[in-house]
């Protein structure tokens, strides 16, 4: 991938570049912010803008990071169950069974986890959930299938239930070392995300490096473990209609987790990998910019015009789009 300019000049310094134009009619009504990294297949910093250095919340992108913490802490997870572990999920019906699935395998109750209560991520299934009269509910949360691995695991272990998410238990320090080997940096700070677990900061070439260790982790190691079930049940880690599965089902061998405040981290089988965050946390903007600096490090695929793809209505009519700006 060779170096790269946003369209309206470098940013002065402090300010990070323009990562994605909001265009409407012909005209540039918006501007979003942010910060990438690209990693070459040696592992080495390719491409940078904007500040890459710098600790960030990789939210839900440090998922697999959490999810081989559970599989170091002894408990046997593979198959969907490991993808569910390591997911943002939906709540479409098949998720929310195999939470169930899962609590009941384990001897848990649904009352022990400590998500909040909350809807489907998934908008379609919002609607379809609340016209069923259905209220908010911890286990409709996007992260129950962690919360539900994490209970699993600390039961298996005898550790205590009830403080599962405290910085200080014993799963989750496993998960701060999870963090910590795979990045190869020192976690910043520790905060907590929107589920309530504990939050490792680290920078944007920080989490790129973990996803390429993932990828090229050993055979039967707990990173690549988790890497293969994610890679290979994609929909158990996002949902039928999310960018992630329909990266991973596209292209094998691709690991794809996005993140709350629009984070997205990505790594190729080769082990090239890449990592971005935008400024104002628009969600929005992560498929035309994923799309983009996929196209740029030389991926060809269909899937990228279904990704890329981030169309502006007006009176119901397409009249602009969101698009990468560099």
């Amino acid at each position: 991938m060779s170096s790269t300019t946003v369209t309206d000049g470098p940013a002065p310094a402090g300010i990070s570049p323009v990562l994605a134009e909001v265009v409407r009619s012909g005209f540039v009504e918006g501007r979003h912010r942010g910060s990438l990294v690209v990693l070459a297949a040696d592992g080495s910093v390719e491409t940078t803008l904007g500040d890459v250095a710098s600790p960030v919340f990789p939210r839900s992108a440090n998922k697999p990071m959490q999810a081989a913490a559970i599989l170091r802490a002894g408990l046997d997870l593979s198959g969907e169950r490991l993808a569910l572990a390591a997911a943002s999920h939906s709540g479409e019906s098949f998720h929310l069974d195999l939470v169930q699935k899962m609590l009941s395998e384990h001897g848990l109750s649904a009352g022990l986890l400590q998500t909040p209560a909350d809807l489907p991520l998934d908008p379609a299934e919002a609607e379809t959930y609340l016209a069923s009269g259905r209220v908010r509910d911890p286990l409709t949360m996007n992260c129950s299938g962690k919360h539900t691995a994490m209970l699993a695991a600390c039961a298996a272990n005898g550790w205590p239930l009830d403080t599962y998410l405290h910085p200080d238990h014993p799963l989750q320090q496993l998960a701060l070392e999870a963090v910590r080997s795979a990045s190869g940096e020192r976690v910043e700070h520790i905060g907590t995300d929107g589920c309530g677990a504990p939050l490792m900061a680290i920078s944007l070439t920080g989490l790129a490096r973990s996803f390429r260790h993932f990828v090229l982790a050993g055979a039967g190691t707990p990173e690549r473990r988790v890497a293969d079930a994610m890679r290979a049940h994609p929909e158990y880690v996002a949902g039928t209609r999310r960018p992630d599965t329909w990266l991973m089902r596209a292209l094998p061998g691709v690991l794809s987790k996005m993140g709350a405040e629009a984070v997205q981290a990505v790594a190729l089988p080769d082990g090239r990998a890449l990592a971005f965050k935008v400024e104002d946390g628009a969600t929005r903007t992560l498929g035309p910019i994923l799309g983009r600096v996929l196209r740029l490090m030389g991926v060809e695929s269909p899937v990228l015009d279904r990704i890329g793809e981030a169309p502006l209505l007006g009176g119901a009519e397409r009249v602009g789009e969101i698009r990468a700006a560099f």
